[in-house]
């Protein structure tokens, strides 16, 4: 029965409706001062639990890429009624509308063979490796210990091979970045310590397999800043002429709950643990309905990406209140130009 309704089978019925009602809060207020980076496309969100083929719960924090085709998949993070999600593919002609949506889970938690995955994976990036011509996806893999990083690869989004966990809980937010420096790949992670906060890190490797050489490239803030204690990085680093364009996210922890928000940092094109440039400012925040209010209220959420043909729009793809999925775009050479305008150095363990 749905709340307002005149009618309800009994008065319990009518308690219970009323416990699974939730207010919608206000748009935002916007200040038409800022410079808009990132626009809302008219059809958000893009995709939801209508668009589903089969029983679940809520749809968000896809990884993206383009096919050989052109075409955009996104691997989609989708949660069931347990509480445990599992990746899907959604794949688009035009990246925005007419989904295509894998009628069952495209890969699902393997706890019998890596029990790391006993309470689903999450939040998957995608990187395309031209060296061995296969896609990388990272993803959490939420374990009895908490969450950690794992690692699979594919051709076709049809078959993997899983790697499996690469680094141990509590860590997140990883990508790898598409080419070797120096023979090593590198991976962008964000683990977590007690009582230090949640800053952005950087690994090598020879072989995906085996990581060191761990190295801070970006800490969280401190004190009143929207990225104070905890940040994490958003999509996959953005190569550029100018350097690696990172989208990260920060956490502001307020008295009604976190937000989540964007930022910006650059880093050097041959030495990807340097930062060039920190923004002061976060770009992008929860103001829409669909992103104010869901199973987590105030999350814009992006982990993947696509750049159009003319090489400098973008698609951003992101979670929605942790409910549905959404797209912003872009202008890659607007955003630099921003954070050379606006950015700073960052010196570790000084701000």
């Amino acid at each position: 029965m749905v709340l307002g309704s005149n009618m309800f089978n009994s008065v319990e019925e009518l308690f219970i409706d009323i416990g699974r009602w939730k207010p919608q809060k206000a748009v935002m207020p916007k200040n038409n001062h800022n410079q808009p980076l990132l626009r809302r496309h008219l059809k958000n969100p893009i995709l939801s639990a209508t668009d589903w083929p089969y029983p679940m719960n809520t749809v968000f924090n896809a990884g993206a890429t383009l096919l050989a085709d052109g075409s955009t998949l996104l691997l989609c993070r989708v949660e069931d009624r347990r509480g445990h999600s599992h990746l899907c593919a959604a794949r688009s002609e035009n990246g925005i509308d007419g989904w295509e949506i894998d009628p069952q889970p495209t890969l699902m938690p393997d706890p019998k063979n890596y029990p790391e995955e006993i309470w689903g994976i999450e939040d998957p990036r995608i990187t395309y490796l031209s060296d061995l011509d296969r896609y990388a996806i990272t993803y959490t893999s939420f374990s009895r210990g908490g969450p950690g990083v794992s690692l699979a690869l594919t051709e076709d989004f049809v078959t993997f091979e899983r790697i499996g966990d690469i680094s141990p809980p509590w860590d997140k937010d990883a990508a790898l970045l598409p080419r070797r420096f120096d023979g090593l790949w590198k991976l962008i992670h964000r683990p977590t310590t007690i009582g230090m906060g949640a800053h952005i890190w950087i690994a090598s490797s020879p072989d995906l397999r085996h990581w060191g050489d761990h190295r801070l490239i970006l800490e969280a803030r401190k004190g009143s800043w929207w990225d104070a204690n905890k940040i994490g990085l958003s999509p996959p680093p953005i190569e550029t002429e100018r350097g690696w364009l990172m989208l990260y996210h920060g956490v502001r922890v307020t008295a009604a709950g976190s937000i989540y928000r964007l930022g910006l940092a650059l880093f050097d094109l041959e030495d990807p643990a340097h930062c060039l440039l920190r923004g002061d400012e976060w770009i992008f925040s929860p103001e829409e309905t669909y992103e104010l209010s869901g199973d987590v209220d105030d999350v814009v959420f992006p982990c993947g990406y696509t750049v159009q043909p003319d090489g400098d729009t973008l698609y951003l793809y992101y979670g929605a209140a942790d409910t549905t999925l959404a797209l912003a775009t872009g202008s890659i050479r607007e955003i630099l130009n921003w954070l050379e305008e606006h950015g700073r150095p960052f010196v570790p363990y000084v701000e």
